[in-house]
């Protein structure tokens, strides 16, 4: 039968697919994964952490052994080791000289000349302005910032600039402080 000319014709759309159907239709034609794909996996990656649990607690392990056998073996060297750079006591540091700074042209009698030429504190790295509170470190004659030298002497028992050491003498008084070089 031919239509006629007033007579439309309606024809269905052109079926369509909905994005779901898209995906799940590309899922269905690759290869199913078998659940022991998916379990191999999670076991080898389950190995690697046990392995790089077992070398962390071996290195820790490691550190603690010898750092117990080097305290029993050696227990007296292995004290003054530790409290050689351990921090002064805090009436020994305020025992060591204090002065204001003033820029000068010329050293000063008596002071040596790496003294006189360095205008800066080694630790905060700041030029010294006059009128500036320095500590001068006895016999290498590094001066420091009064603040900058005392936070660091509350920690170390050395120059920071030359790296001798300061060591207390056993007197009941504070007020004599000596530098040592030490032996290692």
């Amino acid at each position: 039968m031919i239509p006629s000319m007033d007579e439309a014709v309606v024809l269905p759309p052109p079926p369509t697919q909905s994005p779901t159907a898209c995906i799940s239709a590309a899922v269905e034609s690759d290869e199913p994964t078998s659940p022991l794909d998916f379990n191999l996996v999670v076991i080898v990656a389950a190995m690697l952490c046990a392995l790089v649990c077992a070398l962390g607690l071996n290195t820790m392990l490691q550190c603690v052994v010898r750092c117990t056998h080097r305290a029993l073996t050696e227990p007296l060297h292995w004290v003054a080791s530790r409290r050689l750079n351990s921090g002064l006591k805090k009436e020994d540091m305020v025992a060591l000289p204090t002065s204001t700074y003033y820029a000068t042209s010329s050293p000063a009698a008596g002071s040596s000349p790496a003294a006189a030429s360095t205008s800066s504190c080694a630790i905060c790295l700041v030029d010294f302005l006059d009128g500036d509170r320095v500590r001068l470190l006895p016999l290498c004659n590094h001066r420091f910032h009064v603040a900058c030298i005392d936070t660091w002497l509350l920690s170390h028992s050395s120059c920071p600039t030359c790296r001798h050491h300061l060591k207390c003498n056993d007197s009941t008084t504070t007020a004599a402080l000596q530098i040592v070089t030490s032996a290692a």
